[in-house]
C-alpha cells in the first residue's frame, strides 16, 4: 500500500510554492487592487475576469463559478490530479524531498498514476535528445539543416531522434523501473506480439509540452522511404495527452504571449521552431487538428481579452490553406482580441520562407498580416466577376453576412463601407443599410431563439422532440396585397427556386408578415435554402415543417399556379421588390414613431444614430422604387 506524505512536508510544500507563481503558469494575471491579482477563470467560460488570487493569503476564489481554495486545491482541479500526485508536482518544484509514513517511501510504487506518467514522459525525451547525436541519426539531423536548424536549435526545442529498433526506449524505461502496464498506458510503447515495444521508431521526435513545461506527448516526423507509416505521427490519446486541449510551443511562448499582447498560430512544429529563432517567440502550433474551442481557451487565459490584443494566423496561401483561414473566422470572435491573417508568399509556410529569404522575411509576414474580416470579404469577392451587375449582386449576397456578423457596430460601419468599394458599388449607403438590416435581423433571430440549423431531420414514426410555437401574427387575408405578394413569393421559392436565388435566402422571415407564411419561410431555410434546391429540396421543405399543417400548405403552395402569364426572372424580381419594399417601409414607420418618442430630451448621439438609421432606411427604399430588382 502507498505511503501517506507526512503532514510536516505538506505543509512545507503548501508554504514553499507561491499560489500567484502557480496560477500564472496557466492564465494572465493583473493588479486587482489591495493586493489582490485577477484573471479569466480556467474554470468556466468568462468574458471578463472574475478569478482573484490572494497572494499573501495563498488563496484563490473566483466570483464567476464560485470556485476556490489554496495552491493544492488549484492543481488538483486544473489538472485533474490526487491530492498526492499534486504534493508531490509542487514538491518537486520546490525542490523538497518528501516523507511517507507506513512503510517509508519506494520510488516508483508509491508515485501517483499522472506523475508517473509525466517522469516517463521527462525521461524519454531525455533519451530521444541523446539518441540525436548518434550515428544512426544522421538522416534526422541532415532534415534539421536542411531546414536551416542548427544544434543549439534543436537542443532549444527538445528535439531528439527515435532509433530504428523495435523496443530501444521500452527496455531504457524498464530499466528505469516502469512497467509494461504504465508504458502502454503512457503511449511511448505499443503491444507487439511478444510484448510492448516502441511506438516512434526511426523518427525525428518532437516533445509536445503541456503550458506549465511538463512533456505530455511526441510528434514523430517519418524519415525514410522504407517506413510506411504516416508523416506525422503523434502519442495517441492518453490520461496526459489530448490533442484538442494542447499546443506546441505554448510553453516557450506563453509569457511573451502574455507580455506582448499577440499570439501567432502555425501549422506545423518547424513553423514554430522557426518563427522562435527568427524573433516571433509568440508562435504556437495545434498537433495534427484544428485549431478550436480548448485551444481558445488557453490563449484568453493569457491575452486576458484586451481588446489592444492580436491573434495571428498563418496559412500557406493556396485553395486548402485560404478555407482553413476562413474557417477561423467561425471562431474569431470568441477574442476580444484582434485577429488577423498572415499568408505566405508562393505558399511557403514560414520555414520554408526563413530558409528561402531569411528571420527578417519572416517578421515582415507577421507584421504584414491582414484583419481577418477584410481576408474574409477578399476571398468571397475574389471567387465572383464584380464587373458585372450579376457577379456584384452575388458577392453582395456572400459577403454582406460575413460583414453583418461583426459584432462591434464601428468596424462592422467601415467595412461595410470597404466591402462597398471591393465591388465598385458606388451607392455605398445601399451596400451599409443592407449589412445594417442583416445585422439587425440575426440580432432579432438570436433574441427570439430560433435555430440556424440547415437541414431537417427525416420525420419518423418516433416521437419528437416538442417543436417552437408557430410565430403569431395577423390573420391570413388574401385581400391584402402584401399577404399575395408574400404567397406569391413563396410559390416561386418552392415551384421555380433558381428565379429568386440567391436573394431570397437573404429575406427574415419578419418580411412575412402573414404567421403562417413565416413559417413556411423558416421551413425553407431549415431545408437548405432556394440556392441548395435540386431533386430532394421540396421534400426536405416538407420535412422541415413543424407540424402537418404547415407541411399541407408548403404543398398546396408548390401547387398552386403563379398568377402571371409569363413566369421569369422579371416577375420574380417584382415579388422579391414588393416584399422587401413593404417590410422597409414597415421599418420606416417604426423608426419615424420611435424619433417622436425620443423627443428633444434624447442624447444627441443617440438621435443622431436613430435619424441616420431612418435616412438609410429611405434611401433604400427610393432605390427599391427606382432600381427595382437591381437594388436588392
Amino acid at each position: 500500500m502507498a505511503g501517506r506524505i507526512n503532514d510536516d512536508d505538506v505543509k512545507a510544500v503548501r508554504d514553499a510554492v507561491p499560489i500567484d507563481a502557480v496560477v500564472s503558469e496557466y492564465l494572465q494575471l493583473r493588479n486587482a487592487g489591495g493586493g489582490n491579482l485577477k484573471g479569466l477563470c480556467p474554470f468556466h467560460d468568462e468574458k471578463s475576469p472574475s478569478f482573484h488570487v490572494s497572494p499573501a493569503k495563498g488563496l484563490y476564489h473566483c466570483f464567476g463559478c464560485q470556485e476556490g481554495g489554496d495552491t493544492v486545491d488549484f492543481v488538483m482541479k486544473v489538472d485533474h490530479l490526487s491530492f498526492a500526485e499534486t504534493i508531490e508536482r509542487l514538491a518537486a518544484q520546490a525542490g523538497i524531498t518528501l516523507r511517507y509514513e507506513e512503510g517509508g517511501y519506494t520510488p516508483g510504487r508509491q508515485q501517483g498514476e499522472r506523475t508517473r506518467l509525466v517522469e516517463a514522459h521527462k525521461i524519454a525525451a531525455q533519451f530521444y535528445a541523446e539518441q540525436l547525436g548518434g550515428a544512426e541519426a544522421e538522416i534526422a539531423r541532415a532534415f534539421l539543416a536542411g531546414r536551416g536548424f542548427d544544434q543549439s536549435a534543436a537542443a532549444h526545442f527538445g528535439v531528439g531522434y527515435s532509433p530504428a529498433g523495435w523496443d530501444h526506449l521500452t527496455r531504457f524505461l524498464r530499466g528505469r523501473g516502469f512497467s509494461d502496464k504504465e508504458l502502454i498506458l503512457s503511449g511511448l510503447s505499443q503491444d507487439g506480439r511478444r510484448g510492448p515495444i516502441d511506438r516512434f521508431r526511426g523518427r525525428l521526435m518532437w516533445p509536445i509540452r503541456d503550458i506549465t513545461g511538463d512533456v505530455v506527448g511526441f510528434g514523430a516526423r517519418k524519415l525514410r522511404d522504407d517506413d510506411n507509416g504516416p508523416k506525422y505521427l503523434n502519442t495517441p490519446e492518453t490520461p496526459l495527452y489530448r490533442k484538442s486541449h494542447v499546443l506546441y510551443g505554448i510553453d516557450l511562448a506563453k509569457k511573451d504571449i502574455a507580455k506582448g499582447n499577440r499570439a501567432v498560430v502555425v501549422e506545423g512544429y518547424t513553423d514554430v521552431m522557426a518563427c522562435h529563432l527568427a524573433g516571433v517567440t509568440t508562435a504556437i502550433a495545434t498537433c495534427g487538428t484544428a485549431f478550436a474551442g480548448e485551444h481558445i481557451k488557453i490563449l484568453r487565459r493569457l491575452l486576458m481579452d484586451n481588446s489592444r490584443a492580436k491573434v495571428i494566423f498563418t496559412f500557406d496561401g493556396d485553395a486548402a490553406g485560404q478555407r482553413a483561414a476562413l474557417r477561423a473566422f467561425e471562431d474569431d470572435q470568441k477574442f476580444a482580441a484582434h485577429t488577423n491573417i498572415a499568408v505566405s508568399p508562393g505558399g511557403m509556410d514560414p520555414c520554408e520562407l526563413r530558409l528561402d529569404r531569411g528571420d527578417d522575411a519572416v517578421r515582415a509576414l507577421i507584421e504584414e498580416s491582414t484583419p481577418l474580416f477584410e481576408f474574409a470579404i477578399r476571398s468571397v469577392v475574389a471567387r465572383h466577376e464584380v464587373d458585372t451587375p450579376e457577379g456584384q449582386a452575388a458577392a453582395l449576397e456572400e459577403a454582406a453576412p460575413i460583414v453583418a456578423g461583426i459584432k462591434d457596430s464601428s468596424i462592422r460601419h467601415q467595412y461595410a463601407v470597404r466591402l462597398a468599394g471591393l465591388l465598385g458599388i458606388l451607392d455605398t449607403q445601399f451596400v451599409v443599410m443592407r449589412v445594417g438590416q442583416l445585422a439587425r435581423w440575426a440580432r432579432e433571430r438570436a433574441d427570439r431563439g430560433d435555430g440556424r440549423q440547415r437541414s431537417a431531420a427525416p420525420r419518423t414514426a418516433v416521437a419528437e422532440a416538442p417543436r417552437p410555437p408557430a410565430p403569431r401574427g395577423p390573420a391570413l387575408n388574401l385581400r391584402s396585397p402584401a399577404h399575395r405578394t408574400e404567397r406569391e413569393l413563396l410559390k416561386l421559392a418552392l415551384q421555380h427556386p433558381e428565379l429568386v436565388a440567391p436573394a431570397f435566402d437573404a429575406y427574415g422571415e419578419d418580411e412575412f408578415t402573414a404567421a403562417p407564411y413565416a413559417v413556411v419561410r423558416r421551413a425553407i431555410e431549415q431545408a437548405g435554402g432556394v440556392a441548395n434546391a435540386d431533386g430532394e429540396y421540396l421534400a426536405r421543405v416538407r420535412d422541415a415543417a413543424p407540424d402537418d399543417t404547415v407541411r399541407s400548405m408548403v404543398t398546396e403552395l408548390a401547387v398552386e399556379p403563379v398568377h402571371a402569364r409569363t413566369v421569369d426572372e422579371v416577375y420574380a424580381g417584382t415579388q422579391l421588390v414588393q416584399v422587401r419594399l413593404r417590410a422597409v417601409e414597415r421599418r420606416v414607420k417604426e423608426v419615424q414613431g420611435s424619433l417622436v418618442r425620443l423627443g428633444a430630451t434624447s442624447s444627441p448621439d443617440h438621435l443622431a444614430a436613430v435619424q441616420n438609421e431612418l435616412w438609410v432606411l429611405q434611401q433604400y427604399g427610393k432605390s427599391l422604387q427606382d432600381r427595382g430588382a437591381a437594388a436588392l
